[in-house]
């Protein structure tokens, strides 16, 4: 009787522990799916205030093969023109492991430059921590998808 009320309560607990741990997931999830978003809509409307909370201060970006550090990212930002981008987050996946989650997807992005449209899609892989305040991006790679 003692051994199968052991088993049942280490049960118990597993199931518990188990069911948190996949709250603690999804709610992570749901947290930087909505960061993702922000992302998007901070660098359409090329607003530097919302990207530098997003961006741990010592993200690594990557882009077309080079590295870019938080500032470098910031500052092409500010000097583009906000009307001439659209961006569309396509489904991504994320996969949180404990106060760490990597986020893969694609976008598609219509840039307008002197009456020319340009369409292309990018694939990306972002690496999300949990700190202090929060979830920050510390690593991004993007590359553009031929079609």
């Amino acid at each position: 009787m003692k051994t199968f009320c052991a088993i049942f309560l280490l049960c118990t607990f597993a199931a518990t522990w188990l069911s948190a741990q996949q709250t603690d997931a999804a709610a992570a999830s749901g947290a930087i799916r909505g960061l993702e978003h922000e992302w998007v809509e901070a660098q359409s409307h090329n607003d530097n205030r919302a990207l530098d909370l997003i961006l741990d201060s010592a993200v690594v970006y990557v882009e077309y093969g080079q590295l870019a550090t938080k500032a470098d990212y910031l500052l092409r930002i500010k000097h583009q023109d906000p009307s001439s981008d659209e961006i569309t987050l396509e489904p991504l996946t994320v996969r949180v492991f404990g106060s760490t989650a990597i986020v893969t997807g694609s976008y598609r992005e219509i840039q307008r430059k002197g009456g020319v449209r340009t369409f292309t899609r990018w694939r990306f892989v972002d690496t999300w921590a949990y700190k202090s305040h929060g979830w920050v991006l510390v690593a991004a790679g993007y590359t553009p998808i031929k079609d």
